[in-house]
């Protein structure tokens, strides 16, 4: 009969302890787990949502994050709990709202240490190429459907400006001086197996932001030689799906400094060397903010980018 009602249908919370494999040097839980945690809990309501109604069965891919604010690190130990959210649809796309907490198991005390707003699309099980059409949600009041038509307006011409600007790629430099571009650029090769990826056999959006944090993790480290966390992500705009046995190329170099964070630029390029279609194309990017932390995980002042 489908999910009639809603609310079981439009919300859904995982958990996970935090474990050592997990974090940092410092104990603080890497932002690109948290991201992929994000991931997972919106594309498990998302692709339920889509199945509630009867018609072609598909599985939602992920194809934006708007900014996420990481408000409070995450520790070994920890439970996070991801709630997730469908809170607007259009005809072939869902916005999905996420909270993460982090849990002191010992004490049961929660805070809230992660917001962010994901879109998604339903894809066809027998025709990737295929989106299918996704079933509407009941609104509480029309003013908030009217919220959700803008945002979905806004995110659409954003993603469209940032493809059309997707061209540069991130050479190396040879010998660099200290505290410039290319003394801190950093570039990971990752070959896509079938543990990356979806029932289509192309990679979890999850997965890729994870790659994504930790080379933007490696260029702040490189800048700045203390420990580091995610502070924020602007937009990740998915250009483009990356298929099972692609080599993908993960790039970041640093752009801008303030005097307590650092903005990062993370580009992934996609290889693909087996079929019929053989190119290298630009399939994600963002823009990382990290901040510079002491011992006793008190800010510290960033080492200006020398342009």
């Amino acid at each position: 009969m489908g999910c009639q009602q809603f609310s079981d249908c439009l919300k859904g919370v995982i958990k996970r302890i935090m474990r050592p494999d997990d974090a940092n040097i410092a104990g603080n839980v890497h932002g690109g787990t948290i991201l992929k945690m994000i991931e997972e809990a919106g594309a498990i309501i998302s692709t339920r949502h889509c199945n509630s109604q009867s018609g072609e069965k598909c599985v939602a891919a992920l194809a934006r994050v708007e900014r996420t604010d990481f408000l409070s690190p995450m520790c070994i130990g920890e439970v996070g709990n991801v709630s997730a959210e469908i809170t607007y649809t259009s005809k072939h796309s869902v916005e999905v709202q996420v909270n993460v907490l982090a849990e002191n198991i010992l004490t049961g005390a929660k805070r809230l240490t992660n917001r962010a707003t994901l879109w998604y699309v339903p894809l066809s099980l027998t025709n990737v190429d295929k989106v299918v059409e996704v079933p509407p949600i009941e609104y509480e009041r029309q003013e908030l459907e009217e919220a959700g038509r803008k945002r979905y307006e806004d995110q659409k011409l954003e993603r469209l400006e940032t493809k059309q600007r997707n061209g540069e790629y991130i050479l190396p430099v040879v010998n660099p001086d200290q505290y410039t571009v290319g003394y801190s650029q950093s570039s990971l090769i990752h070959l896509v197996g079938p543990s990356d990826c979806t029932l289509h056999g192309y990679v979890h959006g999850g997965v890729t932001m994870k790659l994504m944090d930790e080379v933007a993790g490696i260029v702040a480290a490189r800048h700045c030689k203390t420990n580091i966390v995610t502070a924020s992500v602007d937009a990740i705009n998915f250009h483009r799906k990356i298929q099972k046995g692609c080599i993908i190329t993960i790039s970041g170099r640093m752009t801008f400094t303030s005097n307590k964070s650092m903005e990062i630029e993370v580009f992934v390029d996609a290889d693909t060397l087996v079929g019929e279609s053989q190119e290298k194309y630009r399939a994600v990017s963002a823009f990382f903010t990290y901040v510079s932390l002491s011992k006793e995980a008190k800010p510290l002042p960033v080492p200006q980018l020398v342009y």
